[in-house]
């Protein structure tokens, strides 16, 4: 069995047996000090910040293609390479990268399940070793059915097949903390805290799939509906797009300005 047949949420178990498989690339989204004090063996690192795009105000746009192929490329990716992400804080830069390669088309990748903390809590090997790397020629483009930008948004704020789901605090979605110009939330907007999804009792790993799927339910996130996730740059919410892609959520989008973007526009339309 290759390693592409790794579920997209991948227990700590399952990885340790596959380490070193030619067609596995592990990446660690960890900073740089983490990553060499003590990594998965084999893994890489891939700086957080080569995988966004800042125009300010907007700080978590997607870089274009060419970006994502030398940053694909430096890490010695193929098109058919199976990538296990990971970082210290359950998923949110590791997921933001899995979402990078959806929107980019790339077919197989895992989130490592409470990633490196699940990883030393479960007592599986680290190591300091920084792996040789033969770069290779990636080439990828923009697929495009996993984005969601301003314009999109705005066209189907009234569409009852679209759920906006916020995924910021509540202290952000009401308005009572202030991280751009303006305040609140997208209409039509419900919010769930991304930590929400996270078992803190269990080394940051995803919480029971039915749980997870229930408290959806009640938020009228529903599979018949296009979900669109953002937050505040598209670091908490790509969390939230791999765990709903995980729950069988067939039509998923993230929309990378979040509220960066929104809410430091005069014209956008808010509620609070």
């Amino acid at each position: 069995m290759t390693a592409r047949h790794f579920p997209l949420i991948l227990p700590p178990s399952e990885l340790v047996p596959r380490l070193g498989e030619d067609d596995l690339v592990i990446v660690d989204v960890d900073a740089t000090e983490s990553f060499l004090q003590g990594h998965i063996p084999g893994a890489l690192h891939l700086d957080y910040a080569d995988i966004i795009k800042v125009s300010k105000p907007a700080m978590g746009l997607l870089p274009d293609a060419a970006q994502v192929s030398s940053v694909l490329s430096e890490l010695g990716i193929q098109s058919d390479s199976h990538i296990v992400a990971y970082d210290d804080e359950g998923g949110g830069r590791a997921g933001r990268l899995l979402w990078t390669l959806a929107a980019m088309g790339h077919k197989h990748y895992s989130l490592l399940d409470g990633g490196i903390r699940a990883w030393r809590h479960d007592k599986y090997p680290v190591n300091q070793e920084l792996k040789e790397v033969t770069k290779s020629q990636y080439q990828t483009t923009f697929a495009g059915d996993a984005v969601a930008d301003r314009d999109y948004v705005l066209a189907h704020l009234d569409d009852k097949n679209i759920a906006l789901l916020d995924t910021r605090s509540p202290q952000e979605y009401h308005g009572e903390k202030k991280l751009a110009d303006r305040v609140g939330h997208i209409p039509g907007a419900v919010n769930y805290n991304w930590v929400l999804a996270m078992d803190h009792r269990n080394s940051l790993r995803l919480r029971p799939e039915t749980e997870l799927r229930q408290e959806m339910i009640e938020l009228g996130v529903t599979e018949d509906k296009e979900i669109i996730v953002y937050c505040q740059t598209h670091h908490r919410s790509a969390h939230t797009y791999i765990m709903l892609k995980a729950l069988g959520y067939p039509r998923l989008r993230a929309y990378p300005g979040s509220w960066s973007e929104w809410g430091n526009l005069a014209d956008t339309p808010i509620e609070i």
